[in-house]
Formats: C-alpha cells, sequence, structure tokens
C-alpha cells in the first residue's frame, strides 16, 4: 500500500507484457520525444547500455513541472519485465519507480507501477506526485496506442 509520499498505479493493456515491457521501459528515451513531446522534448543515454547502472537523460516539455529528468537503472530483469530506477529532476533525487508488467490470460498485460518519493508532502510536493501520476499513465496510453497501431513493433 502506498504511503504519505507515494503512488501506485494498475493499468491493463491489450499488449503483451514483454512488448510493453520494451517499449515503455526499455526504448522509452527513444519513443517519448516521438510519442509524447509534450513530456519529453529529447533524451539519451549518459551512461551505460540501458542495464544496471546506466542513466538515461530527459530535457522536458512544458507540461512537466520540471525541466530535466535524470533516470538511473537500480534493478532490471527483462525476462520478468520488472525494472526500478531512481528520479532526480532538475539536479535533486526526487523518486524510486519499481515497474513490472504482468501477463494476463487473455494475453495482454498489467502495468504495476509504485512511485516513492523522498521529499516531504507539501501543497507542491502533492502537485508533482500528481503530475507524474498522470504523466505515467499518459506514457502507458500512449505506449499502447503506439504497439496497437503498429504489430510488428517491440516483438
Amino acid at each position: 500500500m502506498a504511503s504519505a509520499n507515494s503512488w501506485t498505479l494498475e493499468l491493463e493493456s491489450q499488449v503483451s507484457a514483454p512488448r510493453k515491457f520494451r517499449a515503455t521501459v526499455m526504448d522509452w528515451h527513444t519513443l517519448a520525444p516521438k510519442l509524447a513531446p509534450h513530456i519529453v522534448d529529447n533524451a539519451h543515454h549518459v551512461e551505460g547500455d540501458g542495464g544496471i547502472g546506466s542513466v538515461r537523460h530527459y530535457n522536458c516539455a512544458s507540461a512537466m513541472p520540471f525541466n530535466v529528468m535524470k533516470k538511473k537503472v537500480e534493478f532490471l530483469d527483462v525476462e520478468k519485465c520488472e525494472c526500478k530506477y531512481t528520479i532526480e529532476c532538475d539536479g535533486v533525487e526526487t523518486a524510486m519507480w519499481d515497474i513490472k508488467m504482468e501477463p494476463t490470460a487473455n494475453g495482454g498485460s498489467v502495468a504495476k507501477v509504485e512511485c516513492t518519493y523522498k521529499q516531504q508532502p507539501s501543497e507542491e510536493g502533492n502537485e508533482l506526485m500528481l503530475k507524474a501520476r498522470e504523466s505515467a499513465a499518459d506514457m502507458f496510453k500512449t505506449v499502447e496506442t503506439y504497439l496497437l497501431a503498429n504489430p510488428d513493433a517491440y516483438n
């Protein structure tokens, strides 16, 4: 259960867990500027090859409450479609994200996301948490729409 400094999100999808994981977690830095330019202007690798310890840098668009975000992969299990990473926004470590994609009986998946914030709750912090949750939901839905329209992508 989420604490005052966290939120959870569960989203069902018609797309299989491995495809959704590869697109949403492993390749979001490539897809985001194309599919969600209102969230991400551009992104690139800073360190690593995408595995544990890798860092990705995102320049955020006007829809986001910060300018720059860095994501560092802390845990990655591609086979189990699970990833944990820390997020740094405008130079301040703000959150730990835990993402799991689980298969469903109909061939789709359920994305389970838990985000735990490092800051104390405040009006500004609560607004940031709400914005992050909305952006995560938007990200997963945008990727699903893309994958359904492009059935050969990320197979």
